[in-house]
């Protein structure tokens, strides 16, 4: 990411919007690059937060670190800025919605069914995919240790104690370029572990005091089907996936024949005034796939809880909307693909990161914030740690 020196500069990003309000380089009183910075106290998330039912915009200041130009020879160097962190919440009012796909839908996956009816409660969702330019200041964080640098830390400072899974720290560096060839600046953010997504989550929860997270995967369909019953978000007998989606049939430029991610916000938006719900990069939630959720839904909706909640596990959450790769089948409401070990097999690290994929440059996040937060789900934190993997 660019920053210019100007007193101040607007990201251009039609995603999670970041503007950023330059300070002085670094100052004295900062760590050097070299010095591991704390991990942080945990988060106080308040679960009762006062935020008026209707869209809103987040903002935040953070230190960001910001890598100088190589020079051959010499170690890596920074600098540090001050940036402000802005993004666009929409609210969503809480239903009963029939989630999931019939058996005559073209493209559907046996994964799909049974059509289950769900009751969401009032929640706010972004409105646009994480960009890099919000990532990075989470990623690319002066104020954070990565996780392999803190734990010795921790452990050295705290004896006989461990440094916990939830423990806010930044990622490690990816094995391979982490933008795969695809373009940075207002693009989504990809290939990010659900781990990592999670992380990132607890680190807003640090910065806010609220308690956002991915969102469930019921309030994800919900939201991307906007009132539509239908395969999308829209009508398909009066509207294209091309109004609102970039996929396999229009995702290509000239530097990327086989399809690249776009900037978010250049496609129409659904009923909700949520972009990208459909295609660009996929979407991780929240939740846990279990292929009996559905049929026990269908059974006794009263019963069966509206989400699957994560454990500490890497694999099997469920990815939704399909990307710039996927054809329109892939980008339907009801699709859901579930993460599998294959997604890392170019790590050749042993155990292999929790932080990232290797094998899976369509996959992206969206940040959400409960209004009304489910009992089960307060004082949810990332629990997934390296060992074992």
């Amino acid at each position: 990411m660019r920053l210019p020196v100007a007193v101040a500069a607007a990201l251009s990003v039609a995603a999670l919007a970041v503007v950023v309000a330059i300070a002085d380089d670094k100052k004295p009183d900062e760590p050097a690059a070299s010095v591991i910075a704390p991990v942080p106290p945990e988060p106080k998330v308040d679960y009762k937060f006062k935020q008026e039912k209707k869209n809103f915009t987040e903002k935040f200041t953070e230190k960001l670190r910001v890598p100088l130009p190589k020079k051959r020879g010499k170690p890596a160097e920074y600098t540090y800025k001050e940036v402000t962190v802005t993004f666009e919440m929409v609210f969503v009012p809480g239903s009963s919605f029939e989630m999931g796909s019939p058996d005559t839908e073209a493209g559907r996956q046996a994964n799909e069914g049974p059509v289950n009816k769900v009751t969401v409660r009032d929640y706010w969702l972004a409105k646009f995919e994480t960009t890099w330019d919000v990532f990075d200041v989470w990623y690319r964080n002066a104020g954070l240790p990565k996780r392999d640098e803190a734990v010795g830390q921790f452990e050295a400072d705290n004896p006989g104690k461990e440094l916990k899974p939830d423990a806010i720290t930044r990622p490690t560096n990816p094995y391979v370029d982490d933008t795969y060839g695809h373009d940075r600046e207002g693009k989504p953010a990809i290939c990010m572990s659900h781990h990592s997504a999670m992380v990132f989550c607890h680190w807003l929860r640090l910065k806010t005091g609220k308690p956002y997270r991915l969102p469930t995967e019921a309030e994800w369909e919900f939201a991307c089907r906007a009132g539509s019953k239908g395969p999308y978000g829209f009508d398909a007998t009066k509207e294209k996936l091309e109004d609102y989606a970039w996929f396999k049939a229009n995702s290509k430029t000239e530097d990327m024949p086989d399809g690249t991610t776009h900037k978010p916000g250049e496609k129409k938006a659904n009923a909700f005034g949520l972009y990208d719900m459909h295609g660009n990069v996929a979407e991780w939630t929240l939740d846990l796939f279990d292929e009996k959720l559905y049929a026990a839904r269908a059974k006794d909706p009263a019963k069966a809880l509206a989400f699957n909640a994560p454990k500490d596990v890497k694999w099997g959450h469920v990815v939704k909307g399909g990307s710039w790769a996927d054809d329109a089948a892939g980008c339907r409401a009801a699709r859901r693909l579930v993460s599998e070990t294959d997604w890392m097999d170019k790590d050749p690290n042993r155990p292999r990161s929790i932080w990232w994929l290797t094998e899976r440059d369509t996959i992206g996040f969206r940040i959400a914030l409960p209004a009304d937060e489910y009992p089960e789900l307060q004082g949810l934190k990332p629990a997934v740690i390296k060992a074992g993997l």
